[in-house]
């Protein structure tokens, strides 16, 4: 499946090295992880079974196909992964239906990239219809584009999702950061050739060459953006 946003050329105007900026949503921008992680508790509690808390760091950021394996394989519950996906689904929804908090430094970061017209591309595992809703609460127009996880053959950690991005917006992926918040995440933009800010939720990730780690998105901003690619090019 392939997304339905037509292709977008708007690269900076002001010539510099930096192409475009790709986000992650769940714990990136918005804090709806706990969110996935009571659907998945909840849904489990109503099977009967009760989720440790040692999961919640395995389970985090990665495709619902394996997340849910893993949950299943330790729970021992009887239900497919397609039911399961289904049910988790349905209580996020509900969950979020009301919005979701933003990120500290969230808005401020999104509002600076579109006052200097440096496209933004939203780049998720999660399905078309939770990111419509989410969008409602993070705005619709501080992206060019946006790419779910059931509109790629294949999701996180595959670079597919991000090479997807780079190319609907004309960049190169060299020349684009992702600000990710997840080791799954992080491998797939790492896989897809691009400079990495990680901004840690809940499970940590370390510094390595072609990836910067920060606490919060509060010590992003565009000139730090725009320094991580003209370092290395």
């Amino acid at each position: 499946m392939t997304s339905t946003i037509p292709a977008v050329d708007s690269r900076p105007a002001d010539g510099s090295a930096l192409q475009a900026v790709l986000l992650d949503m769940d714990g990136t921008l918005v804090d709806t992880e706990g969110f996935w992680w009571d659907a998945e508790v909840e849904v489990f509690a109503e099977l009967g079974h009760a989720i440790d808390e040692i999961h919640r760091e395995v389970v985090v950021g990665g495709p619902m196909a394996r997340s849910l394996g893993h949950l299943i394989s330790v729970t021992g519950a009887d239900a497919t992964l397609a039911e399961l996906s289904a049910l988790i689904n349905v209580r996020f929804a509900e969950l979020i239906g009301r919005g979701v908090p933003l990120m500290p430094g969230a808005r401020r970061l999104l509002t600076e990239l579109g006052a200097h017209g440096v496209p933004t591309a939203l780049v998720s595992a999660s399905q078309r219809h939770v990111i419509d809703s989410v969008l409602r609460s993070l705005g619709h127009e501080h992206f060019a584009l946006s790419i779910a996880g059931d509109e790629v053959s294949r999701t996180k950690p595959h670079p597919e999702p991000y090479l997807l991005a780079a190319a609907r917006l004309g960049a190169d992926p060299a020349r684009c950061v992702v600000i990710e918040d997840t080791p799954t995440g992080v491998a797939a933009a790492e896989a897809a050739g691009c400079q990495v800010v990680a901004v840690p939720s809940i499970a940590p990730i370390p510094k390595a060459p072609g990836r910067t780690v920060v606490p919060s998105l509060e010590h992003v901003d565009l000139p730090f953006l725009r320094s991580l690619i003209t370092s290395v090019h």
